[in-house]
C-alpha cells in the first residue's frame, strides 16, 4: 500500500490576525518563567488557544509548560511528552493537551494518533517543537520564542498570529 505525499495543512487554521509587532520580554530566572506562566493562566481566552513553544533543547519551554498547567491548576505528575508525542491533562472545567512534536516524522502518526480530533474540539493545546509538525497544525494564536542568554536568563519574544493571539499578546 502506497501513501499519497501530504501537501498543506490537515487541521484547519484560523484567520490570522492584523500584524501585531512582537513583545520581547526577558525572564531573569524560573521565578519570572512562573510568574509569566501565571499571568498568561489568567487569561480567559486561552482555554481555546493554541500555543506553540520554540526554542533550542534546554531553553526551558518544559519548564514553562509545567509553570503553565500548575498555573491552571493541573495536579498531579506533569511529564514531558517527549516519547509519547502528547500528554492530556485535565484542569478545572479545561482540557489541555500537550504536544512535544521533537521526535515527529511521519505525517501518518497526526491521523493514526487522532490529533485531527484533537486540534477540532474546544481546549488548550500547547506545543514544543511545532515546526516538526507545521505542515499539519493550525496556525498557532501565540508562538513563544525562547533563548537561553545563560543558566538563569532567557530572552522571550512573542508573536501572535490570529485574533485569539493578539488578545492575549495585549493581555500579558
Amino acid at each position: 500500500m502506497t501513501v499519497a505525499p501530504h501537501t498543506g495543512q490537515i487541521v484547519g487554521s484560523a484567520a490570522a490576525a492584523p500584524a501585531e509587532p512582537p513583545r520581547q520580554i526577558t525572564w531573569h530566572s524560573e521565578d519570572d518563567t512562573a510568574t509569566f506562566a501565571q499571568r498568561l493562566a489568567a487569561q480567559p481566552q486561552l482555554a481555546n488557544a493554541f500555543v506553540t513553544l520554540h526554542g533550542d533543547l534546554g531553553a526551558g519551554k518544559t519548564t514553562l509548560v509545567r509553570h503553565l498547567l500548575r498555573a491552571l491548576g493541573v495536579e498531579g505528575r506533569i511529564k514531558s511528552p517527549t516519547y509519547a508525542v502528547v500528554e492530556p491533562h485535565e484542569a478545572p472545567g479545561l482540557s489541555i493537551w500537550h504536544f512535544d512534536f521533537y521526535r515527529f516524522d511521519d505525517p501518518r502518526e497526526w491521523e493514526d494518533a487522532g490529533f485531527r480530533d484533537i486540534f477540532a474540539n474546544p481546549g488548550l493545546k500547547v506545543a514544543e517543537w511545532p515546526e516538526k509538525a507545521a505542515a499539519l497544525t493550525p496556525l498557532a494564536d501565540l508562538a513563544i520564542h525562547i533563548e537561553a542568554i545563560d543558566d538563569t536568563e532567557r530572552k522571550v519574544t512573542l508573536h501572535a498570529h490570529t485574533a485569539t493571539g493578539r488578545s492575549l499578546l495585549q493581555a500579558l
